[in-house]
Parts: C-alpha cells; structure tokens; sequence
C-alpha cells in the first residue's frame, strides 16, 4: 500500500532520507527522465548525416551499416537489454577482434529478421532491432591499448547519495539490444552471449521497457513523460554534441559517441503518498500532461522568471526541471533513451523499480558530470531515488557493410 503524505515510508532508503530533507530538499538525479529539460553544450564538428528515420512499431528494418551505430539516434523501442561483459582469461586482441568481428556479422543479419546460424528462432519481424557495442575503460587495460584509450573515457567521480554496487557496473564491452518486440530481443542477446563464449562473460544484465510504440511521449514510472526536451538528432548543430568527430577524435571513435548507463530506483512507495502537487512541484512540470507549471504542453519551454504574486516562484528553486534547463549547467548536452525497469519487490516489500537511465553524449566531462554535480547539490528529486549502478561506455563509429564495429581499434 502506498504510504500516506508525512507517513513513514515502506523502503528503508527513503525513510532515511525523508528524514534528512524537506520536500524540496538537496540532492541528487542525473538528469531522469521526469520530463525535465536538456541543456544543450558546444563540441565538435559535423558528423555524418543521421539514420533513416524508423517509426517505432511499424516493425521496420533498422539499418545496422552505417557512419554511427544504430540504437544510439534511433527512436527508442519498447524493450532492451542492457549488459556488459568482461573478457575471460587468455582473451587477447585478436580473440576479441573475432568476438566484435562475429557480433557485428549477427547483428547485421538480426536486424534485418534473419536469424544468426545456430539460433532456433525463424526468420521473422525485426522489430526495429538495434544491437550497439561499447567499450569500457577496463578494456584498454587488459588488451595493452591503454595509449589508445581516450581521456574522456574515464570512471564518472562519486556523486553525493550513490549507493553503486560495483558488480553492476563498469565493463571491458557493452551492448545495448532494443526492439519492439521482447522476443527479439532476447534471441538477440542469446546470440551475443553465444558468440561471446569462451571468450568474455556476462558482468550484469538489465531488462528495461517502455510505454508501447506511439507518438506520445511515454511515462516513466513516476508517472511523468520520459524523453521530453531532448535534442533533435535531425540538426546538425545539436547531433554534433552527441556524436564524435573532428580534430583529436581518434579514427575508431569517429561517428561514435560516449553512453552513459546508471540504474536509478524510484522509491514509489513514497512518491505515490504524496499529494499530487507535491509531486508537481518536486519535477515542475504537470502530470496531467506534462506541461511545465507555467502553462502551455509539454513541449512548451518553462518560464523560469514566472512568479506568483507573492514574488515566489511557479517553479520551485530546486525543481528538477529548472536544475536541468540549458541556463542551469553552462549548456551540457546529453541525449536520453531510457528505459523503466520493474524487478519485482525488495525485502522490505518495496517495489525494486525505477529507470535504466541511458544518456548518449560527445564528452561525459562536459555533459553528464556537470549535470549531475549540479543536480546532486539540490534537486527536489533526489530523496525519491538512488542510484545503485553506474558504468560509461566509448562506443566507436558504425561499419560499412562486410566491415565490422571497432576494426579501426583492433585492426588499423
């Protein structure tokens, strides 16, 4: 049962922390997606043009050829996996050029419904399948390239209210499956760990979801839209500050861009206790429909100046929305596709749930770090949620057909 405004919370956390902070108190949420607004930064140069646009449901075939990875400005599907592995004693380079060499091959063929040699499942739908690979820090340790691996690749520092557990986070590879269909996406995943066999395994694995394909925005488990504000991967200017290139970008990171993954629990038992206008004014946007409290819909820009005629203002100092708007951060730039996670109940019977935050970026230095610094000092959000896993990604540039995912790394 939900609790009451002002009772004693069922999960723990949250009991703690409602202790500490008064309903728009200080901490921490990197930039959820609770409708809250992205803030826009400079980086480099014009990539290659963006995919094919693909409207999710229609069961289109995603291209997996390309100058970027698909899954990265891809419209976000309904379901994913997210996993990372680490290599198996004895993996070297050459071994594990086989394994993104081999990876790459299956995704092709998935992507396009036929299925992987080996795999049980017919030919059918691909369900806007995307398959995308990333490289961890830790891999360039292992493999001897630690002269390859660049600076911003690098762990994300402490942030005040973490509590990671480091086996569900980091990795030496990452690979995001999504798709429209939840069976894809695990004859998917199946043939990935297949492949890896021998040499790299499983670290961790989350299984998100979201609201079914549309054209509204959908809704976190908050109860507020997930996605809004995001930069438009259509111009230029602004998929130039998520996808890599331009003088200093290695040739293997070129078209690339950096994923950042956190695992962040909502404590709904609390936040569904609370009176609706609490929860309005903790994000700064309406629940009915998204809108900021300064009027309009949801895609209407915040007033940020607005006040009340006492002089208050409509949204709150520490709002989630106003901490995470474009003039609040200098103009850090990330690109959200994130997923809602619900894996059944915790001890304490509190729902172990939230968001499988995603957030793609062209230098986490410039873009999440800030953010979340900033967000960590003051967002109302913050006793509502924890953050319990942490890992950042490079994911290299897309391969042209019969090339594969990090050749210009492996094999230059």
């Amino acid at each position: 049962m939900a609790a009451e405004s002002g009772a004693r919370p069922v999960d723990g956390t949250a009991a703690r922390a409602v202790g500490r902070r008064a309903l728009l108190g200080a901490g921490g949420l990197a930039a959820l997606a609770g409708g809250g607004a992205l803030v826009l930064a400079p980086g480099g140069g014009a990539p290659g043009p963006p995919a094919p646009a693909v409207r999710p449901g229609d069961g289109s075939a995603v291209p997996f050829h390309g100058p970027h990875q698909a899954g990265i400005l891809t419209p976000r599907q309904s379901h994913v996996r997210l996993t990372a592995l680490d290599l198996l004693p004895g993996a070297d380079r050459p071994r594990t050029a086989d394994l993104l060499r081999a990876w790459s091959a299956a995704a092709g063929r998935l992507s396009r419904g036929r299925p992987d040699p080996g795999d049980a499942a017919p030919a059918g739908d691909p369900a806007s399948l995307t398959v995308t690979f990333g490289f961890g820090s830790t891999l360039f340790d292992r493999l001897g390239l630690t002269a390859d691996r660049p600076p911003a690749l690098a762990p994300l520092p402490a942030f005040p209210g973490d509590e990671l557990d480091p086996a569900r986070g980091g990795g030496d590879l990452f690979v995001q499956i999504a798709a429209d269909d939840p069976l894809v996406v695990v004859q998917a995943l199946r043939t990935v760990r297949r492949l890896a066999r021998g040499t790299a395994g499983t670290r961790w694995l989350m299984a998100g979801f979201t609201g079914g394909p549309g054209s509204a925005t959908p809704r976190n488990l908050m109860g507020q839209p997930d996605g809004t504000g995001n930069p438009d991967p259509a111009d230029p200017a602004q998929r130039s500050r998520i996808l890599l290139s331009g003088p200093g970008t290695p040739a293997w990171l070129v078209g690339g861009s950096y994923a950042v993954v956190r695992r962040i629990r909502m404590l709904l038992d609390h936040w569904e206790g609370l009176p609706p206008e609490h929860r309005e004014q903790a994000v700064g946007r309406r629940v009915a429909d998204g809108a900021p409290l300064t009027g309009g819909t949801e895609h209407t820009p915040a007033d940020l100046d607005a006040a009340r005629p006492d002089g208050v203002p409509v949204i709150a100092a520490n709002a989630h929305i106003r901490l995470a708007a474009p003039a609040s951060n200098g103009g850090a730039t990330m690109l959200r596709r994130s997923w809602s996670y619900f894996d059944g109940l915790r001890p304490d019977g509190a729902p172990d749930a939230g968001t499988l935050f995603v957030a793609w970026q062209n230098d986490p230095r410039s873009a999440f770090v800030p953010v979340q610094r900033h967000l960590a000092r003051t967002d109302a959000l913050s006793r509502y949620v924890v953050h319990e896993s942490s890992a950042v990604f490079a994911v290299p540039g897309g391969a042209e057909p019969g090339d594969w995912v990090g050749r210009a790394l492996f094999a230059p």
